[in-house]
Formats: C-alpha cells, structure tokens, sequence
C-alpha cells in the first residue's frame, strides 16, 4: 500500500511539474488558400536518407536509447523553432498502442543534440514510468489551459488522423514503401491550419534536424539552420513586398505627428470609452514619465500584462515613448509561463491592470525582484501629459 501510494505521490508530483509551466506549443497557421479550406484532413510523407538513418541508429545503438527518441529529439527542436520558444511541448505516445501524453523539453538552440536526444531518452522513459495517472483530472484541478497539446509524435507508425485539438501528427514508420530498413516520417495535419505545402516545409525541417544529428550528434543545435537556403531567401526577400522608403521617424513619433494634426480626431473606441487623439497621447505620455520614473531607460524592457483595450493601447506607446522595449504578456497565460516569459527577457517591470493580476502576482512571487505597476496608478501619479 505505501509503495503504490508512494508511486501515485511522484506521478501527482511529476505532473504537477510538466502541467504548472503552462502552454502548449503552437503550430504556425499556414493555409495559402482564401478563405481557408474547412476542417479536413491531409497527409504528406517524406523518407529519411539512408546514410542518415543507418547513422541515427548507429547513435541509438552507442548512446542506449530508444530509437523514437532522437527523432523525439529533432521533432521537439523543430517545434522550438517554429513557435520561437525554448521549450517544446508535444502529445507523445510512449509505448506502441498507448495514449499521447503531454511530453514537455527543453530544445533550445544552446544545447547539443546529443544532450537533446538524452533528454528525449529520459522523457520517454518518464511517460512510461508515470503514464497511468489521470493527467486530464489533474489539468482541470490545476486550471491548466485546454489542450494540453495540439502536436502529436508516435515513433511506433500508428496511423492517426489529427483530431480534436491536435493540428498536426508526426509519425515513423519502419520499413514503407517496401524497402527494408527505411525510414518514412508521415505527418497527418488539419487542413484548414496547414496546407500541403506548409506540411512539407514542415516535414523539411525534420529530415534536416535529423541529418544535423546523424552529420554531428555533439553540434550545439542552433549552429546550423532547419532551413533551405532556397527558403532563407523566400523569407527574407519573396515576402518583403516592394522596397519603401522608410520615414526617419519612430513609431510613437508618428503617431504624434498625427495627434498635433487631429488632436480632436476619435482615436478609440472601447467598451464605453471614446478617447480622441490628444486624449490617448495624454495618457501614454503620463504612463511614459511613469515608467521613466521608475528607472525605464532605452531598451529596458517593459511587460504589458493587460486585456486588449484602450488603457493598453496607451500603455504600448508609453513603453515606446519612454525608450523601452514592449514585450506582450496574455494576461490568461499560467504562472509558470509567465515567469519563464518575464525571466528570459530580463524583465524589471510589469504594466498591469487591477483586473489582470491574478496569474501575474502568482508568477511574480516566484521571480522576485519584477515590480509590477498599476495604470490607474500610473494615470494617479499627476505627470504631465505633454510629449516627453
């Protein structure tokens, strides 16, 4: 009886870990088509160059790990990659047949892929160790977003739809295409998120994390891009659009520029609230001196935890008319994703609202030394409201 309650005990404790940090990772909306196709579904295959896998599994072999595990490894950095996070969130099914369970690491381009893959190793092994406790019972006690995931990994080729909250689904299969000792990653997505070839723009950064592991297992994963040199281009250049000359002015500059043309113009309108130009410059320039007084200096970085509405609007020109730099915070993200958000930016100060706190001053407490300030505070103060 004590063993089981001990046993149940970690599992509630592991994951508490995994379901606390909050958020699951996002898959880029990637649909060509207007008005986007209805839900559907597509799939799109690629195979794993047979250098590449014969050295994959060389790697598996003289590292002991699973197999699933350093493509577990390449889907979690792809992952990283594409939301822009340090860590990666995905459904993995650990075990032929079982369930997806919400598998959490860390894939950050400091790190090699072969510590990468370890960590992978050991995820698994976690999952399969903790995969009978109720995690859907826990998630909902925690409060914790729904899904746990929208991304599934199956290293054991089942071959299922992506359904519910999940957009997208990788699986290996072994063997395809009757050609023994093959590798084929099959990825299953929703089309009204991603077309055919966002999939395979997708399904290209896996067999290049993949060829990374099988070139040099012991290279730090963000040395060398997932992406063509064909793509580079197309991002940098093809979607650019036409080349503009740009005025020498910044954001706020502009804005007021607009504000001394039309300083009675209605600038916004929100939930009962009507506020003309001057009446918006006002406000940020009140919370500007605010944020200045309180040590803001050029690119300090500034959170903004607030609904989207006018108090909001004015506060992201405030941050801009100080000389900080704005970093967005949803006010609904768990605590744990907060904090790690507020962390890596190196974050000082937080503009909130009375209505926005609760999560906030739970992700607070655990980082110290973030001070949060009040609008309606802020506006109290009694700085001026001419341009700074």
């Amino acid at each position: 009886m004590e063993t089981r309650m001990a046993r149940t005990d970690s599992a509630r404790e592991f994951w508490h870990q995994v379901l606390s940090a909050g958020g699951f990772t996002a898959v880029p909306r990637w649909v060509a088509a207007e008005p986007a196709p209805g839900p559907g579904t597509g799939t799109y295959e690629v195979t794993v160059a047979d250098a590449s896998a014969k050295a994959l599994r060389r790697l598996s072999e003289e590292t002991g790990v699973r197999s699933g595990a350093v493509v577990l490894a390449a889907h979690a950095r792809v992952l990283a990659v594409l939301s822009g996070e340090d860590e990666a969130v995905t459904g993995c099914v650990p075990a032929p047949g079982a369930r997806p369970l919400p598998c959490r690491l860390a894939a950050d381009g400091a790190r090699t892929w072969r510590s990468l893959v370890l960590d992978a190793h050991r995820a698994v092994g976690a999952l399969l160790e903790h995969g009978d406790f109720p995690v859907e019972r826990l998630a909902r006690e925690l409060g914790a977003a729904e899904p746990l995931y929208e991304v599934e990994f199956d290293a054991f080729g089942s071959d299922g739809d992506a359904v519910g909250g999940t957009v997208l689904r990788l699986s290996v299969v072994d063997g395809a295409d009757g050609v023994d000792g093959a590798v084929v990653l099959r990825l299953r997505y929703r089309t009204d998120v991603l077309d055919g070839e966002a999939a395979g723009r997708i399904a290209g950064y896996h067999l290049a994390a993949l060829e990374q592991i099988a070139g040099d297992p012991d290279a730090v994963c963000g040395d060398a891009s997932l992406l063509s040199a064909e793509e580079v281009a197309f991002q940098v250049e093809g979607l650019a659009g036409r080349r503009r000359e740009l005025p020498g002015l910044r954001v706020h500059e502009l804005f007021e520029e607009r504000v001394r043309a039309h300083p009675d113009a209605v600038a916004v309108v929100h939930a009962g609230r009507e506020w003309t130009y001057g009446e918006l410059n006002g406000r940020a320039n009140r919370l500007a001196r605010a944020l200045r007084a309180r040590g803001v200096e050029g690119e300090g970085v500034v959170g903004v935890v607030l609904e989207r509405g006018a108090d909001w609007l004015a506060s992201v020109l405030a941050v801009f008319k100080a000389g900080g730099v704005y970093l967005p915070v949803e006010p609904g993200f768990p605590a744990g994703r907060i904090a790690a958000t507020l962390a890596r930016a190196g974050c000082r100060l937080v503009l909130t609202e009375s209505g926005s706190t609760g999560t906030l001053d739970e992700a607070l407490v655990s980082l110290g030394g973030v001070e949060r300030l009040l609008v309606d505070v802020a506006y109290g103060e009694g700085h001026a409201a001419d341009d700074l």
